[in-house]
C-alpha cells in the first residue's frame, strides 16, 4: 500500500479548480455573479475564440481593496461568509470562495481594480497559482478581469472542451439567463469584436427578456404574480396555444439564482395539462422569493441545482400560481390572414416604352374582369386574390410574386360570447360552422365535446352518475396489472367505476359511467390497468385526470358522425355558454375564430 502524503498547492488547487472550472461558460458565471454581488449596475463580458484564448468582464461596482487582492485569489477566501451560520442563509451569487483561486490555477489571470475610496487603481497578475507584486494603475472604480489561454497547464483538460462556436454558446446561454434574473444591470456582451447582446438595465423584465430571447417569446406571455405559502411566484408563463417542442426556453429563479429542480419543472408542466397540445411545452421566465433558510444552494459546485426543504410547498405554490393565470384567460385562437398575394409583371414588361405599357394593361384590365383586380399604375404591383393565376394569361408579361405569403397567427379576443349566434352548416362531419356578431367560429365538435364531458367528470364524480351492468364484466389481468388495479378500486369508483376483487387474478366491474358504451368496459379496463402499472407513483390527482380524460374521449362524439341540425344547435348553445372550454383534455384546442375584418381583407375588400 502506498504512503499518505500532503499534496503541494499546486496540484490541490487544481484539483478544486476541476470542481469550479468545467469551461469557459463557467468561468464567466462565477465572475459575473462576483460583479453582480459587488454591487454592479453595468457589466461588460468580452470572449474570443469561445473564451478559450480571452475571457474580459468588467463591472462598476465596488471594487477590490488593493490590500485585499492577493487573499482574494486564495482558496477559500471569500467577502461574504465569516461564519457557519452564515451557510443556512446565503443570499448571495458567489460565496465559496474558490472562483478566483480556481480560475488562477488554469489560466493566466489579470486584473485591474479600484475601490471609491482609493485615490489610484491597482494591477494584479496571476498564472497557474504564481503571481507578480500588486502594483498602481490608472483604471476607473470597479472590477475588470481578463483571463487567458484556460487549461494552458492542463492539456487533457483542453481535449473535452468544444468547438470555439459551441464554447462561445455555452458563454451566450449563461449571460442570457443572468441578464434576465437581473433587468436592473445593464448587461453588453461581445463575442469576437462584434456586440451580441444589450440589456437596458430599466428593471423591466418584460423589456430584459425580450432583449435576450426576442419578440417571438415576450409577444405571447401572460404575467405571474402571486404569493402562496409565503412563497412569492413572478414572472412570465406562455399562452397555452404558444408552446415549444423542447423544454429548452423554461427558465426558473430562485431568489435571484438560475436553478434547475425536477420538482418546479413537474409543476409547471402539470398546470399546463389539458390546455397545451400532447407533446408540446410551455415556456416561462419565473421567479421564486424564499426564505433564505428553506433552500440549500450548495448542493453542487456550480450552483444551479437546489434542495429545498419542504418540496411538496415549492410545487403546489408553482402550480397554483400558473394554474390560476390560465383558468383566468378565457381568450380563444383566431386564424387570421395577414396579406394576400400579389401578381408582379415580369421586368421585360416593366422595360417596355410608355406606348407599350399602356397596351399591356389594357390586355389585363380586359383579360382580368374582375372587381378582386386592382390596377393601380402601369409600373406598379397588381394586389389581388389567389385565383387571379388562373382568371389572367399573359405569358412571359407577369409572374407570382411571394415576398410576403399568406400567414395565419394565433391572436387573441376578448369579446365574451353573449351574442347570439347561427349555425350555418358542418365540414367533414368534423367543424360545425357558426357565424356570431363579426365572426365565424368553427368548432371541433369531437374536442368540445371530450371536454364538456370531461368538466362534466370532474365535478359530478360521473357524467350522468353510473349504469348497473345487467351482465357485469370479469376482466383477467397479469399479476402486476392486477395488484395495480385492486390496489386502486377506490380511485376506480371515484370516476364511476363499481369494482370488485374477484380472485385468481381477475376484477369484476358491476357499474360504469352510464355515457361509456358497454362493449368498452374490458377494454377500458384493461387500459386503466397498464396505465396504473407504468405510473404507479404518480399523485392519486394525476391517475384520476388520466382516466376522467380517457372517459371523456371515448365517451364523446366523434369526428366524422353525422349530427342533425337540433344536435349541432343544442351543442353549440351549450358550449358557448361555458367560456372556460378553450382546449381539450389533450391541449388541442376546441374553437377557432375567423374575424368578418380578415375575410374582407382576404377578398380585397379592404386595404
Amino acid at each position: 500500500m502506498n504512503r499518505i502524503n500532503l499534496l503541494p498547492k499546486s496540484i490541490f488547487e487544481l484539483i478544486a479548480a476541476g470542481e469550479v472550472v468545467e469551461r469557459p461558460a463557467s468561468v464567466i458565471k462565477e465572475l459575473v455573479e462576483n460583479s453582480i454581488d459587488s454591487g454592479a449596475n453595468k457589466i461588460t463580458v468580452e470572449i474570443q475564440n469561445g473564451g478559450i484564448r480571452y475571457m474580459r468582464v468588467t463591472d462598476n461596482g465596488c471594487g477590490i481593496y488593493k490590500d485585499d487582492i492577493e487573499r482574494a485569489f486564495t482558496s477559500h477566501a471569500t467577502s461574504k461568509i465569516s461564519s457557519a451560520d452564515d451557510l443556512e442563509k446565503i443570499f448571495t451569487l458567489g460565496f465559496r470562495g474558490e472562483a478566483l483561486a480556481s480560475i488562477s490555477a488554469v489560466s493566466r489571470v489579470e486584473l485591474l481594480t479600484k475601490t471609491e475610496d482609493d485615490f489610484s487603481g491597482s494591477r494584479y497578475e496571476i498564472s497557474a497559482g504564481e503571481s507578480s507584486a500588486v502594483e498602481d494603475a490608472g483604471c476607473p472604480d470597479g472590477t475588470t478581469i481578463i483571463v487567458r489561454d484556460l487549461f494552458y497547464n492542463t492539456p487533457a483538460r483542453m481535449k473535452f472542451l468544444k468547438k470555439d462556436v459551441s464554447e462561445g454558446n455555452l458563454v451566450s446561454g449563461i449571460i442570457e439567463k443572468i441578464a434576465v434574473s437581473h433587468p436592473d444591470i445593464s448587461f453588453k456582451f461581445i463575442r469576437d469584436g462584434k456586440q451580441v447582446l444589450f440589456t437596458p438595465g430599466n428593471n423591466d423584465l418584460l423589456t430584459a427578456c425580450e432583449a435576450v430571447f426576442g419578440k417571438d417569446f415576450t409577444k405571447d406571455l401572460i404575467e405571474v404574480n402571486s404569493v402562496i405559502n409565503s412563497i412569492k411566484v413572478s414572472g412570465y408563463v406562455s399562452h397555452p396555444f404558444s408552446s415549444r417542442a423542447t423544454r429548452s426556453m423554461q427558465n426558473f429563479f430562485v431568489n435571484g439564482r438560475y436553478i434547475r429542480n425536477k420538482t418546479i419543472y413537474a409543476a409547471l408542466e402539470e398546470a399546463y395539462k389539458g390546455s397545451i397540445m400532447v407533446g408540446k411545452h410551455p415556456y416561462c421566465v419565473l421567479f421564486l422569493e424564499l426564505p433564505f433558510d428553506t433552500v440549500d444552494v450548495n448542493v453542487h459546485p456550480a450552483k444551479t441545482e437546489v434542495r429545498f426543504s419542504d418540496e411538496k410547498r415549492i410545487f403546489d405554490s408553482v402550480y397554483y400560481a400558473v394554474k390560476n393565470v390560465i383558468d383566468s384567460d378565457v381568450k380563444r385562437p383566431e386564424f387570421k390572414v395577414e396579406k394576400i398575394n400579389p401578381i408582379t409583371l415580369h421586368k421585360d414588361y416593366r422595360e417596355k416604352s410608355d406606348e407599350q405599357l399602356k397596351i399591356y394593361q389594357q390586355i389585363i384590365e380586359e383579360t382580368a374582369k374582375s372587381d378582386k383586380v386592382e390596377i393601380k399604375s402601369p409600373r406598379e404591383d397588381i394586389s389581388v386574390s389567389d385565383d387571379i393565376p388562373n382568371l389572367v394569361n399573359l405569358n412571359d408579361y407577369k409572374q407570382i410574386k411571394t415576398e410576403e405569403p399568406i400567414k395565419q397567427e394565433i391572436s387573441i379576443k376578448t369579446e365574451k360570447d353573449n351574442d347570439d349566434f347561427k349555425v350555418i352548416g358542418e365540414a367533414f362531419n368534423t367543424y360545425i360552422l357558426v357565424e356570431q356578431g363579426e365572426k365565424i367560429l368553427l368548432i371541433d365538435k369531437h374536442a368540445a365535446h371530450e371536454r364538456m364531458l370531461y368538466e362534466q367528470l370532474k365535478s359530478n364524480s360521473s357524467l350522468e352518475g353510473t349504469q348497473l351492468l345487467m351482465n357485469p364484466v370479469n376482466v383477467t389481468l397479469s399479476k402486476e396489472e392486477y395488484t395495480a388495479v385492486t390496489e386502486n378500486l377506490s380511485l376506480l369508483k371515484e370516476v364511476g367505476f363499481v369494482a370488485e376483487d374477484f380472485g385468481s387474478g381477475s376484477v369484476i366491474v358491476r357499474e360504469c359511467p352510464v355515457d361509456l358504451s358497454v362493449e368498452e368496459v374490458k377494454d377500458f379496463l384493461n387500459e386503466i390497468a397498464g396505465y396504473l402499472l407504468k405510473n404507479k407513483k404518480d399523485l392519486v390527482t394525476e391517475k384520476q385526470d388520466w382516466v376522467l380524460h380517457n372517459i371523456a374521449c371515448r365517451a364523446a362524439v366523434k369526428g366524422g358522425n353525422i349530427t342533425s341540425e337540433y344536435e349541432r344547435n343544442k351543442f353549440v348553445e351549450k358550449l358557448l355558454s361555458m367560456p372556460e372550454i378553450r382546449y381539450c383534455p389533450h391541449g388541442r384546442p376546441v374553437v377557432i375564430e375567423i374575424t368578418k375584418y380578415s375575410l374582407e381583407k382576404q377578398f380585397g375588400r379592404i386595404q
